[in-house]
């Protein structure tokens, strides 16, 4: 992208998400890099190009990838439009894929509306009879403004800041230095911060107690109730939320007014989510985790360790940070059941996961249910070539009372081929020769033939039966795409 100082580009939208992902004005973008205000305007609204120079002064102003400034947000609106116009909905509409490229880069706002007006569809499909009472009464006046999935919006929400909020970032810390304490003695000191300054008394309840709780705010007692079933981990992650929504409401609450007009169930989410954030960044101050990751080779059991943490919450953490001057690998996640049911996916990277399907079974993030205790490495590649690095591990949650089964999921942890040199997991392997296992983002978007793990046809393939002849697929389809 800047192998030609003297090359002019149109980049307006993508130029001016930079801008908004670091968190500055025209005004503060153009003293940093040497140009006026009005030129800044000019290029975001594509009437100016800009040059190879100024992107190359972005970089390094700001420690940007230029091969992320070129791909990243494309190459996700671009998947996700993919997606969307793979709906058989669209069958008679011939798109060329070129046209799906320049939309995403050019109108991001428009596939994100797209995305949205996609999922309200879905959504209206799975439950036709809900919907429509929503509407109703919408319609009338009646009720909360329709939305059609909370879960999904605020996946938006993360994914369109980047999985970084720098005021969250900045208020944890100062906490933290306040505390001033080891990662072994935190769950005292948000104990002691509790009382004190909001007299809360933190009580670890008996399971016959809270059976079905694991964590609860007694208003009226002003005392915040922990089951004995959290690890010692998970109860200074509760305390770390607690104090959240006792000193960081203001902060979360603008945040959330950044994103526009959102219903009250996507609201409260969304709050929620950014109070989980806010603890994670308690338990792992940005400055000490991004040193420690990468001095470490981002070796998980020992970042668990050092700061006194969970798998997932290690794993979840790492996927945050995007700090100028200060980033660590752009990892992805991925947590799964042993039924395929994603209930949580984050991305800081590239990586096109699926918005309205499961995984691919290739992946071995799945086969972590039958090696417990193992963790499992795999360099993965999709139909486009694109490659990454993955590593996956079963995790159990919280200990349930007998009879329940303990709740197992699999955590999956990757990132582009690129950055893997960086991880002690991929040490040994020449990542520039190794083999790359072929998987898709589902099967229902996947056009690769002869997989024998194809649990459906693609979506954009004509169906061939034959009942003289059994492959290796369940599904063999047509070379042609449907139009």
């Amino acid at each position: 992208m800047a192998s030609d100082p003297g090359k002019k580009l149109f980049v307006g939208p993508r130029f001016r998400r930079i801008r908004q992902q670091l968190g500055l004005s025209q005004t503060q973008i153009a003293e940093g890099l040497g140009i006026s205000p009005s030129y800044v305007n000019l290029i975001e609204r594509n009437q100016r190009p800009v040059t190879a120079q100024i992107l190359l002064r972005l970089a390094e102003a700001y420690d940007l990838d230029l091969r992320d400034l070129a791909t990243a947000d494309e190459d996700r609106f671009f998947a996700e439009l993919n997606e969307i116009f793979s709906d058989p909905l669209f069958r008679q509409i011939d798109l060329p894929k070129q046209e799906l490229r320049d939309l995403a880069e050019l109108c991001p706002g428009v596939t994100h509306s797209l995305q949205r007006l996609y999922a309200a569809y879905t959504e209206a499909r799975r439950g036709e009879t809900m919907a429509a009472a929503q509407v109703a009464e919408r319609n009338e006046g009646a009720g909360p403004r329709f939305e059609a999935n909370p879960i999904e919006r605020v996946r938006d929400l993360i994914e369109a800041n980047r999985n970084y909020f720098p005021e969250l970032e900045s208020a944890a810390e100062a906490v933290r230095d306040e505390l001033n304490v080891a990662a072994q003695d935190l769950l005292a000191a948000l104990t002691a911060r509790l009382r004190e300054r909001h007299a809360m008394t933190v009580r670890v309840m008996p399971v016959d107690v809270m059976r079905e709780t694991l964590r609860r705010w007694d208003r009226h007692r002003r005392q915040l109730l922990i089951s004995e079933l959290i690890d010692l981990p998970g109860r200074a992650f509760q305390l770390a939320i607690q104090v959240a929504l006792a000193e960081c409401g203001p902060t979360i609450d603008a945040i959330a007014n950044r994103a526009g007009p959102l219903d009250d169930t996507t609201r409260k989410l969304y709050r929620i989510t950014l109070a989980n954030y806010y603890a994670a960044a308690v338990m792992m101050p940005y400055p000490a985790f991004q040193s420690a990751a990468e001095t470490l080779g981002y070796d998980l059991q020992v970042l668990g360790q050092r700061f006194n943490a969970g798998f997932e919450q290690i794993c979840h953490r790492l996927t945050t940070l995007q700090r100028p001057n200060a980033r660590g690998v752009p990892f992805f996640l991925l947590r799964v059941d042993n039924a395929g049911n994603v209930s949580k996916r984050f991305s800081s990277g590239t990586f096109p996961f699926s918005k309205f399907g499961g995984t691919c079974p290739l992946w071995n993030v799945h086969s972590t249910f039958d090696t417990p205790d193992r963790m499992l490495q795999q360099v993965i590649e999709l139909p486009d070539g694109s490659r990454y690095f993955s590593i996956a591990q079963m995790v159990r949650r919280p200990a349930a009372p007998y009879p329940q089964p303990q709740p197992r999921f699999a955590i999956g942890l990757g990132c582009e081929i690129r950055h893997a040199a960086k991880l002690v997991y991929a040490g040994g392997l020449d990542l520039d020769t190794v083999q790359g296992t072929p998987i898709g983002v589902n099967c229902r978007l996947c056009e690769r033939e002869n997989c024998s793990q194809r649990a459906e046809p693609p979506l954009t393939r004509t169906l061939i039966l034959d009942e003289y002849t059994r492959r290796v697929s369940s599904f063999t389809f047509s070379n042609a795409r449907e139009l």
